[in-house]
């Protein structure tokens, strides 16, 4: 049963309809005169039962599909889930009318908004499908919270898990929205199905209006992002577009036009076994050197539990194996990315003193690129961020300009050549079952895409040189 309160809302609103796991058919009704949005300065007018509602069935529906990533495989997809998921929305993108759509070997799924306008470029938006390994996205049971009271929030699956307002930026300032959690047992799969939901309800309003002045706009779901794989088979070329924009920001009007740059260690600890009671002297287990190699660690500074800002970190998010062998997977960051190399030498500094006090050991340090920091190569199309935020004044509010500390498809793809900022989707907690959405922020990334949409519509293609 999808939990829910009573709202009064006495301003101009709009109806979403929420059908509970029970049949029940209940009506949301959601106040666009909300403080910080002014319908009558942006020009826009409440979309109504016809549009809007469906952006959160859409949600509702995607995240009921499993799709998280496997880290552990050369599979492209890793997981079948994420065709399913791929599978589904290649037919909406067909009955909204989009063309050119299809799917490729690899999963990615791709289509067109035809433009209303010929000399306008053609611009990408872009949200991948895949969810986070660090927590089960499997039967995903959204629980819809209208009014939110601005409180702590107990998950009812799991009573353990508590959305904490005091551990949760931002959270006191939801009062009085619709927040969409999970039930505690999973995490929600906002990230990044809540950009997929605004791309596809801004899609269907273009589709709908072919009067509003646009260019061509390229619509493209990827696979594996949660695993530093998301652009491994996307081609630029076959997405033909001057700039991108990725839908996977949390909070509301933001453009993160900056992100760390990223590698992943693997840490392979070989051990000797040996029957325990035989062991003295001649056992080494793996274990109890991973531990001291995690001990050695800082963790008192480069590390997420003391780190903010600027700050890069060291973090170890995987252990397995047993006594021969045993495996850390370490997240190496950091903003500048020449500090990834000085990252990598204190985990080659900490192998080598444990292999020295214990000679029959051995310790192998695999670094892999993941992704770079997308700043640099933003210059090359100033407009991509400049009319993003010219977009998000235009609804009546002010961008929120921030670097990510993490990493987007659009840090890939701006690297490859196609610069691509990051957007607000309202996700908040992501990678964890406290994980939720904001309703009415979701509806300001839609928006924010309308407007955005129209102003490239008034700009005019480069000049190839």
């Amino acid at each position: 049963m999808l939990h829910s309160s009573s709202q009064d809302c006495t301003k101009s609103t709009s109806l979403l309809r929420i059908v509970t796991t029970d049949g029940v058919d209940a009506r949301l009704a959601i106040a666009f005169d909300r403080p910080g949005f002014d319908t009558v300065r942006s020009g826009l007018i409440p979309f109504g039962d016809t549009l809007m509602d469906k952006l959160l069935d859409r949600f509702l529906r995607y995240v009921k599909v499993e799709t998280t990533a496997v880290e552990e495989t050369d599979k492209y997809p890793s997981s079948e889930g994420q065709l399913e998921l791929g599978k589904l929305l290649v037919e909406e993108m067909k009955e909204l009318g989009l063309q050119d759509v299809g799917v490729d070997k690899y999963g990615i799924v791709m289509g067109t908004i035809p433009g209303t306008v010929n000399t306008a470029p053609t611009i990408a938006w872009l949200s991948h499908m895949d969810t986070s390994p660090e927590a089960s996205g499997k039967n995903v049971k959204p629980q819809i919270i209208k009014n939110y009271n601005g409180k702590d929030i107990v998950l009812p699956g799991d009573k353990s898990k508590v959305i904490l307002t005091s551990e949760t930026h931002g959270m006191a300032e939801l009062k009085g929205r619709t927040l969409i959690t999970s039930d505690g047992t999973t995490l929600l799969g906002a990230d990044d199905k809540a950009g997929i939901a605004i791309i596809m309800t801004t899609a269907a309003h273009l589709l709908a209006n072919r009067r509003i002045k646009h260019g061509p706009i390229r619509v493209v779901f990827t696979c594996d992002e949660e695993v530093g794989r998301g652009c491994d088979k996307v081609d630029i070329k076959k997405i033909n577009a001057g700039c991108a924009y990725t839908l996977d920001g949390d909070g509301e009007a933001g453009v993160e036009n900056e992100t760390f740059s990223a590698d992943l260690a693997t840490v392979t600890i070989t051990g000797k076994n040996i029957h325990p009671g035989y062991g003295k002297d001649v056992m080494i287990n793996a274990i109890r050197l991973a531990g001291l190699f995690l001990t050695r660690m800082p963790w008192q500074r480069l590390a997420p539990e003391t780190e903010c800002c600027r700050n890069g970190f060291l973090h170890p998010y995987i252990l397995e194996g047993g006594v021969p062998e045993a495996k850390l997977k370490i997240l190496l960051r950091s903003f500048e990315t020449a500090e990834l190399k000085e990252q990598a030498k204190i985990l080659r500094t900490v192998a080598s003193t444990i292999v020295t006090e214990f000679p029959g050991a051995k310790i192998d340090i695999k670094v892999k690129k993941q992704y770079r920091n997308m700043i640099e190569h933003l210059a090359k199309e100033p407009r991509a961020v400049d009319l993003a935020a010219k977009a998000i004044k235009k609804i009546g509010m002010e961008p929120d300009f921030k670097s990510i500390r993490g990493g987007t498809d659009g840090s890939r793809l701006s690297e490859m050549g196609l610069p691509t900022p990051n957007l607000a989707v309202g996700m908040h907690n992501f990678h964890s079952p406290l994980e939720f959405a904001c309703l009415e922020q979701m509806e300001t990334g839609v928006r924010t895409l309308i407007e955005l949409a129209k102003l490239w519509g008034k700009e005019t293609k480069k000049r190839r040189r």
